[in-house]
């Protein structure tokens, strides 16, 4: 029988942290959840939930008060390509003070485990010009050349964890986000990722039109389903292993073929109209788990 552990889920009105704490949730855990907002289209599950600006060190503290054992620090300003390209200076300050206040917050009220919610937009971006991309391993990140904003705040807050398991021996785990997919995710507004987008554009088209894709088809990624990020975020937190895994998977798929799949689905066929101005990120990404089936002996 498992133990039943007080913990706090940072981001719980996001479309990660809503998941988990649901999962969480069904393991007989207390959850508290925060965000600057609730769920976008199902009531939480946590048996607290708190709206707070976690920027602000007083919110900070609040937020992880009353003898939290574990702490999912998930909370980020974040978004798409369109967006994480277009707001590099807010980005980067917004995540900066969640990060520091959260890190330093957890320690004062003596939390057992934190875990840092990092991205792939830390690894070097010259070893990410091919869509036929070699996956990128943890150590990739270094020598260190980020995708601007979002990718700098997240590869200084992973070191940040990393001083204080070294000067305050505070545990800290850290999980490199690959793409994540799947239902209750943003969908619409400028923050949405590329499956939910291309879902969107499908639904709303009538079958044989045409249909905008950003680039030109060709660039890939690898796509991980969300509860299967949600049990690689459990496994992680019960790890031993401090530094950064990858959790993500290391099959490829253009951005065409995710186009000709939703729209399989759907039943539909639709012309495909690249536009090579729209935003692309890097050409090519995918998971390296060789480090995560070593720590974890499993993966997504």
């Amino acid at each position: 029988m498992k133990t039943s552990s007080r913990i706090l889920v940072t981001g719980a009105g996001g479309f990660i942290g809503h998941h988990l704490v649901n999962r969480l949730k069904a393991e007989g855990h207390w959850v508290r959840g925060v965000d600057l907002k609730h769920p976008e289209y199902q009531a939480s599950a946590a048996d607290e939930f708190e709206v707070r600006d976690l920027r602000k060190w007083d919110e900070c503290l609040a937020a992880t008060r009353g003898s939290i054992d574990e702490v999912y620090n998930l909370a980020a300003d974040m978004g798409g390509i369109a967006y994480i390209t277009a707001f590099h200076a807010d980005i980067a300050r917004h995540n900066t003070l969640i990060n520091t206040h959260m890190l330093e917050a957890a320690r004062q009220h003596n939390v057992k485990r934190f875990l840092f919610s990092s991205s792939a937009c830390v690894y070097a971006q010259s070893k990410q010009k091919d869509a036929d991309v070699v996956p990128l391993k943890e150590e990739d990140a270094f020598p260190a050349e980020p995708e601007p904003g979002y990718g700098w705040e997240k590869l200084y807050a992973e070191e940040m964890c990393r001083y204080y398991w070294q000067d305050y021996k505070f545990e800290t785990r850290i999980v490199r986000f690959h793409n994540v997919y799947g239902p209750l995710g943003t969908y619409d507004g400028g923050k949405e990722k590329a499956p939910a987008a291309i879902c969107r554009k499908v639904a709303v088209a009538p079958d044989g039109s045409e249909i905008e894709i950003w680039g030109d088809g060709q660039q890939t990624r690898s796509f991980m389903y969300v509860d299967d990020c949600v049990e690689g975020l459990i496994r992680i937190m019960a790890s031993g292993y401090r530094d950064a895994l990858n959790l993500g998977t290391d099959e490829l798929v253009t951005i065409d073929q995710l186009v000709d799949l939703v729209s399989e689905v759907a039943g539909k066929r639709f012309t495909k109209r690249h536009n090579l101005k729209g935003p692309q990120g890097v050409r090519g990404r995918s998971s390296d788990n060789s480090l995560l089936r070593k720590v974890l002996g499993w993966e997504p």
